[in-house]
């Protein structure tokens, strides 16, 4: 091979190969020098090699331009790609600033467009009302028009028989006036022969006393007579010793009745008679009265009638002072011997009549005075404190009488005296037990007989319920209660007390329940020397109800379903003699509240009129006197919701029933009261104004938020009267009080009658000590016994 192959091989070729890779312009470059050599073909071998050495250099210039140029083209891509990559993030930041100004934007236009869609909205909707309005008030129209039209038709009906009712109506009272006339008639025909009766009596009283008075006369005009004849005799006789004074010496003077011969002494002598002188005569004494002068002068009494007594008289025959008609209970006169009265409690119609002898209840001594020597410092002090003293506490104002209605039975029942033997048995019972705080809550006070209360307690409820029974027509009539025999001693701690003095007032003999009389839904019963009064609160429950039913069940218990709006019931189960045994409140969803039952004795024989007080000691309040009763006049703006809300001032030793709780001043005393005494009855009146009923704005609204968290509390709302009138007319009154009260709380603040129990005392607990008339005695008190009358458990 030739030297000129040779370099073609080793240096053209390889540099034809590079300038493939490289540039154009660098290929031509590298390309020239062996163009030149093949042109010029007459070089020498140095020149080829030198040329070589300049091909080669060139070769490796062209490597390192090569290199250079894709060193350059990297740094270049890698540029290339940082930018682009800067691009891409500015591209996508501009990017999400434009997104979210276009949301920003979008959601702009949609809150625009919203409310562009909600005026048209209203706009329509108000389009739509007005075309509602205008439709309802056309049908309204049309129904108006169609129920005055059926108002028309059922008034017509309506009309019809209500014209029927009335004439049957009118018959059946035609035929009761009948009855009634007749019954009247034979009343007035027996009150007539008792008048002629006591008309009788009267004359044969008064033409005894007439005879009397004629004999006394005639006694008088006999002395008087006998007197003159004694001192005409005195002084006939003067005159006959003056004539035998003045006889010559030598008569004689013969004294009547004697012989001259004996008289005289035998020379003789003119011998003169002379009546003799009695002793009497001289003494001036009148002569005894003969018997015929006895029996002519003063005619024998008639015989006193049966049962009667004498009364001692006094001048022209007027009863002695002091021997009025006797007294029973208060001082008040005994039932049915009542005379008209005018005051505080005006007479019943037909009381007046005098009581019969089975009728005359025991005779009691007046109500004894109680003096208290306290203070009135010492008595603010104790009612801050009672718990400090063992006395009696009492209202700290001119004549307050004791806090405790069972401290106010004592003084009635024994004064000083009773107030004394209570304040020694506080004195030993505190010497016994622990002074223990009251109970914090319900569940505490009846803690000690939670373990007694069954534990199918819900089951028996339940079983009241739903017993069959026969459904009856009407509501039924109880009867009265019987005779309950009581116990000959009060007993407290196994310590007779006295047979005769009473304590928590107990009535300590065999006692007799009867009826005094009746008025409209009230009666009057006499239990001993007390009398009570009981009404029927049915009507009162059955406001505002939809239906009531009453249901016969056995062992002679009544069951009454009274239906409200709302879709609730009440049930109520009683006993023969009208005691509640049971009552619930089931709502529309079958929820069942227990409003009163005393489970330990809803199945045995209920006691007729008993106080259970006479168990339990003396009480001793522990607390002031502020936090027990709650004036409303004194304090308006109290939390009465917190005062009625609280728990039993002492524990509770069983649950009693609604009754007991009626007839006992102690348990009573156990919860605290709120006196309304801005209701201001009028004497002789149960009407509450309207204005004064607002007064019981804050106390009912406490009533109804404590209902709203358990609607089966039980309120007790006690009537009270001053003491002017009689003791009958007063519990009338009182009751009637306690009554209104009631049914204002229903009918203005919405209470439920059936939460609400009533009863009127007369009368027997006054707040102020005095027989005159007094605002402060014509007054309501209001108390929660919810822990009296029900297991707490159940609610």
């Amino acid at each position: 091979m030739s030297i000129r192959s040779k370099l073609f091989a080793t240096v053209a070729l390889p540099v034809l190969s590079v300038s493939v890779a490289v540039p154009p312009a660098v290929a031509d470059s590298l390309m020239k020098p062996f163009e030149v050599a093949q042109e010029g073909g007459g070089q020498s071998d140095e020149e080829l090699l030198l040329l070589q050495k300049q091909r080669q250099a060139e070769e490796e210039a062209a490597r390192q331009a090569a290199e250079q140029q894709r060193a350059a083209e990297e740094e270049a891509a890698r540029q290339a790609a940082e930018q682009q990559k800067a691009a891409e993030e500015e591209a996508a930041r501009q990017a999400a600033e434009q997104q979210k100004a276009a949301e920003e934007e979008a959601a702009r236009q949609a809150a625009e467009q919203q409310k562009a869609a909600e005026e048209e909205a209203a706009r329509q909707a108000a389009e739509q009302q007005k075309a509602a309005e205008e439709e309802a008030a056309r049908q309204a129209a049309e129904q108006q028009k169609a129920a005055e039209e059926e108002a028309a038709r059922q008034a017509a009906e309506q009309q019809k028989a209500a014209e029927e009712e009335a004439a049957r109506q009118a018959a059946e009272q035609q035929k009761a006036a009948e009855e009634e006339a007749a019954r009247q008639a034979a009343e007035q025909q027996k009150a007539a022969e008792e008048e002629a009766a006591r008309q009788a009596a009267e004359q044969q009283k008064a033409a005894e006393e007439e005879a009397a008075r004629q004999a006394a006369e005639q006694q008088k005009a006999a002395e008087e007579e006998a007197a003159r004849q004694a001192a005409e005799q005195q002084k006939a006789a003067e005159e006959q010793q003056k004539a035998a004074e003045q006889a010559q010496p030598g008569d004689c003077v013969v004294p009547e009745g004697q012989d001259a011969s004996t008289a005289c002494p035998p020379e003789g002598g003119k011998a003169a008679q002379q009546p003799a002188i009695t002793e009497e005569q001289k003494a001036g004494e009148q002569p005894p009265v003969t018997e015929e002068q006895k029996a002519g002068e003063q005619p024998a009494p008639t015989e006193t009638a049966p049962g009667t007594e004498q009364q001692p008289q006094t001048g022209e025959g007027q009863p002695v002072p002091g021997t009025e008609q006797p007294q029973t209970g208060e001082g008040q006169p005994v039932p049915g011997t009542e005379q008209p009265q005018t005051g505080e409690g005006q007479p019943v119609p037909g009381t007046e009549q005098p009581a019969t002898a089975e009728q005359q209840p025991q005779v009691q001594q007046p109500v004894p005075e109680v003096v208290d020597t306290r203070t009135e410092e010492e008595k603010v002090k104790i009612a801050e404190d009672p718990a400090a003293t063992d006395e009696t506490v009492v209202l700290p104002v001119e004549n307050g009488a004791a806090v405790l209605d069972s401290d106010k039975d004592a003084d009635n029942s024994g004064g000083n005296q009773a107030r004394e033997q209570r304040q020694k048995l506080r004195e030993e019972l505190r010497a016994k037990e622990e002074d223990v705080a009251p109970p914090a809550d319900d569940a505490a006070a009846q803690a000690a007989i939670a373990a007694e209360i069954p534990a199918d307690l819900p089951q028996r409820i339940e079983a009241n319920l739903n017993e069959k029974g026969t459904r009856v027509d009407e509501a039924p009539v109880f009867v009265v209660p019987e005779t309950t025999n009581i116990v000959n001693n009060t007993v407290i701690n196994n310590t007779v007390i006295n047979n005769n003095t009473t304590v928590n007032n107990i009535t300590n003999n065999v006692t007799e329940v009867k009826v005094v009389e009746q008025v409209d839904n009230r009666v009057i019963l006499g239990v001993g020397d007390q009398i009570f009064v009981r009404g029927d609160d049915r009507p009162r429950l059955r406001h505002d109800a939809e239906e009531t039913y009453y249901d016969q069940l056995p062992r002679g218990r009544t069951r009454e379903t009274i239906l409200r709006p709302g879709g609730y019931r009440i049930v109520t189960v009683y006993n023969r003699y009208g005691d509640i045994l049971q009552r619930s409140r089931v709502d529309r969803d079958g929820n069942e509240y227990l409003m009163i039952y005393a489970p330990e004795r809803d199945e045995g024989p209920r006691p007729a009129i008993i106080d259970v007080g006479y168990e339990l000691p003396p009480m001793r309040l522990r607390i002031p006197v502020r936090d027990y009763i709650a004036d409303v006049s004194d304090d308006p703006d109290r939390d009465y919701y917190e005062f009625l809300a609280e728990p039993p001032v002492e524990p509770v030793e069983r649950v009693y029933t609604i009754d007991e709780v009626r007839h006992s001043a102690r348990l009573r005393d156990k919860v605290r009261r709120v006196d309304l005494d801005t209701i201001t009855f009028p004497t002789g009146s149960a009407e509450v104004s309207m204005s004064q009923a607002k007064t019981m704005r804050k106390v009912a609204a406490a009533m109804e938020k404590i209902l709203a968290k358990d609607p089966g509390e039980t309120f007790f709302i006690e009537g009270h009267t001053d003491a002017v009138g009689s003791d009958r007319s007063n519990l009338v009154l009182s009751d009637k009080r306690a009554e209104s009260v009631a049914s204002l709380l229903t009918e203005v603040y919405g209470i439920p009658p059936e939460n609400l129990v009533t009863q009127g005392y007369g009368e027997r607990f006054l707040k102020v000590r005095t027989q005159e008339a007094e605002q402060q005695n014509r007054r309501v008190t209001i108390r929660r016994v919810t822990p009296l009358v029900r297991p707490v458990a159940q609610r």
